[in-house]
C-alpha cells in the first residue's frame, strides 16, 4: 500500500510540475511559479488518504458577500467546531485577513499582503457537516478562500523582532502544580477576588481588565498551566513572536498584573501609572525576563486575491 501511494504521489507531482513548467524565458518570476506548484500539490495531495482518493472537505451552502457599505455591525466570528454552535458559522463584518488567520491558524505577525486585506469587510454564513474537526474546518476555510477569492500565496522564512522568555536573576516565582484534569472552558466571566484577579475552580487561564485611577490594568490568573500558555499570551499581547528559553517543564500556578500592551510595540522599562508594563511585570512578579531577539518565523505571503468574491 505504501509503495502504491508513493508511486501515485510521484505521478501526481510530475503532472503538477508539467502544469507549472518554467523554461527560463518567461517574464514571470520562477519563485512565484514554484510557490504555486507547491500550493497546488499540497491541495491535491490532501485528496489521497491511505492511498484512497477522497473529496477535499468543503463548507455546505456557503454565502460569501461584501459587508454593507458603512456597516456598523460589530466584527464577529461565531460558530464552528469547538464552539456551542459547531455545525454553522456566522462571520459578520470581518476582513479577509481575519479569515486567513483563522483558516491557517496563524498569529497576526505570521501573514502579510496588500493593505486592503485588513480593511475591506465581508459577511459569511455556512453550514458544516456534523462531526467536523477543527483541522478539517480550517481546510474548509482554506478551500473557500481559494474558490471564492482566488487566493494565491506562498511561505517564506523571515527574521522578525520578538522576545525570548528566559530565567531572571532570582528563582522563578511560579508555583509548581500537581493538579490534573482538563482546562475549564469559561462560558461567562469568572468572579474576581478583592485584588481584581479572576478566580478559577479548575485548571485554566483567565484574564480580566479593571480600572485603577485613570489607567486600565490586566489581571491574569493561571492554574495548572504550562509555560507555553504564558508564551502564547505574551505573543498575543505584543503581536510579536515569543519563544520559551527558560528550560522549565511541568505546569504552574501564577498571577500577573500589568498595563495592557500596545500591539507590536517594544515598551520602555518605565512603569505605567496604573501598573507595570509587561517588560517590568514579568521579572518582578514571575522571576522571568523578556529579552529582545530576532526570531525566525514562517510567514504566509499573500500574492493575490480578488476583492469581490465569486457569486454564491
Amino acid at each position: 500500500m505504501k509503495k502504491n501511494y508513493s508511486d501515485r504521489l510521484a505521478r501526481l507531482e510530475h503532472r503538477v510540475s508539467a502544469h507549472f513548467h518554467y523554461d527560463g524565458t518567461s517574464t514571470q518570476h520562477p519563485v512565484s511559479k514554484q510557490a504555486e506548484m507547491k500550493t497546488f500539490l499540497l491541495m491535491a495531495t490532501a485528496a489521497f488518504v491511505g492511498g484512497q482518493s477522497v473529496p477535499s472537505p468543503a463548507l455546505e451552502v456557503a454565502s460569501v458577500k461584501p459587508a454593507s457599505a458603512g456597516s456598523r455591525d460589530r466584527s464577529s466570528m461565531r460558530g464552528g467546531p469547538g464552539t456551542s454552535d459547531p455545525e454553522r458559522i456566522i462571520f459578520t463584518n470581518v476582513t479577509l485577513m481575519n479569515i486567513l488567520l483563522r483558516a491557517y491558524d496563524l498569529k497576526p505577525y505570521q501573514a502579510t499582503g496588500p493593505d486592503w486585506l485588513s480593511s475591506l469587510r465581508y459577511d459569511i454564513t455556512a453550514k458544516i457537516q456534523p462531526g467536523t474537526t477543527r483541522e478539517q474546518f480550517r481546510l474548509m476555510l482554506q478551500r473557500l478562500l481559494v474558490e471564492r477569492f482566488r487566493l494565491a500565496l506562498h511561505h517564506e522564512t523571515k527574521e522578525l523582532q520578538g522576545y525570548e522568555l528566559v530565567r531572571g536573576k532570582t528563582e522563578p516565582k511560579l508555583k509548581l502544580s500537581t493538579e490534573v484534569g482538563p482546562d475549564v472552558q469559561l462560558t461567562e466571566a469568572p468572579k474576581t477576588d478583592a485584588n481584581g484577579f479572576p478566580q478559577l475552580l479548575a485548571p485554566g487561564l483567565a484574564m480580566m481588565e479593571g480600572a485603577r485611577g485613570t489607567g486600565v490594568v490586566s489581571f491574569l490568573t493561571a492554574r495548572a498551566q504550562p509555560l507555553s500558555a504564558l508564551v502564547e499570551l505574551l505573543s498575543k499581547e505584543f503581536r510579536l513572536p515569543v519563544t520559551d528559553r527558560t528550560g522549565l517543564t511541568g505546569k504552574f500556578d501564577f498571577r500577573l498584573e500589568y498595563a495592557p500592551q500596545a500591539p507590536g510595540a517594544l515598551p520602555p522599562d518605565a512603569l505605567d501609572e496604573a501598573a507595570p508594563n509587561l517588560i517590568s511585570a514579568v521579572p518582578q512578579q514571575l522571576g522571568l525576563r523578556l529579552e529582545p531577539k530576532k526570531i525566525s518565523v514562517d510567514v504566509l505571503i499573500i500574492d493575490s486575491a480578488d476583492k469581490i468574491p465569486t457569486e454564491n
